[in-house]
């Protein structure tokens, strides 16, 4: 037949449960009140007791025939007062009774960003996916540098195309100073004035003052000059401890006389792992 008035939330029923401390007493307080023993179901060390016979209750208060010892587990159940909610008890829920997409980020618990960007670890933290290539940086000359014969020379880098984190420092020491911990993708390139040929020309990397190549010309990238202008490079991965360490660009040549280097670049960025 039609039903007259606002629909019912579904309801869960479960019967309340009371345990007890016990102690040499025959006299107990039960939770909720009840008409008389036969509207619980009482056990003591897991044994159902009968109603009258072993126990009377009026009210919320339970008697025993025999006084329990502290020692005895006893609980009991209120067949009279079944506990309706519209929420399910606990633990009856599966994933069948999910609806898909129910579940909103502002539910999860996890720490770290929730966003677009984000995704969640099995650590139950939000954490971006492989990093975004930084620090990175991109650093030029376009005005020549001597470099003196067989004589490993820092280049001067004094324009910056771009430097994400301030890492790299194109005024004083012209170097980069990771400040992110990881491995690094570092490329340098050098063109050198070529005229009257007949010599080798290099581009190195240095690591904290020390060159991280072998200290020989087939290491080093070495290319014969030409009657114009010639270029060496290197491109290579580095670890970095993201506070101390850091990298700068080397040249040498083997030529007679000092030679200029008149084109430069020096950039890197943080490998995505």
């Amino acid at each position: 037949m039609p039903f007259i008035g606002n629909q019912p939330a579904l309801s869960y029923t479960s019967f309340a449960k009371q345990d007890f401390t016990t102690s040499a007493t025959t006299s107990y307080t039960l939770d909720h009140p009840v008409t008389n023993e036969n509207e619980i179901a009482l056990f003591i060390n897991f044994v159902r007791q009968e109603p009258t016979t072993a126990y009377t209750a009026s009210g919320t208060s339970l008697t025993l025939t025999s006084a329990t010892s502290a020692s005895d587990d006893m609980y009991c159940v209120f067949l009279g007062k079944a506990v309706q909610t519209v929420n399910p008890p606990n633990g009856s829920v599966g994933t069948a009774q999910l609806a898909d997409s129910s579940v909103s980020l502002a539910k999860l618990s996890a720490t770290g960003t929730k966003d677009s960007t984000t995704f969640l670890r099995g650590d139950n933290t939000f954490a971006t996916a492989g990093g975004d290539n930084t620090p990175a940086f991109s650093a030029y000359f376009t005005s020549s540098q001597i470099i003196p014969t067989s004589t490993w020379t820092k280049i001067n880098f004094g324009n910056e195309l771009f430097d994400t984190d301030n890492c790299f420092d194109s005024t004083t020491n012209m170097r980069f100073t990771p400040t992110v911990a990881g491995k690094y993708l570092l490329h340098g390139h050098l063109n050198y004035d070529g005229s009257n040929g007949g010599a080798f020309i290099l581009c190195a990397i240095y690591k904290n003052g020390s060159q991280i190549f072998s200290n020989s010309y087939g290491s080093n990238n070495p290319c014969t000059l030409s009657n114009s202008s010639n270029s060496a490079q290197f491109s290579i991965i580095v670890d970095a401890n993201g506070s101390t360490d850091y990298f700068e660009v080397y040249g040498q040549h083997n030529h007679g006389s000092d030679r200029s280097v008149f084109v430069g670049n020096f950039y890197g960025s943080k490998i995505i792992t």
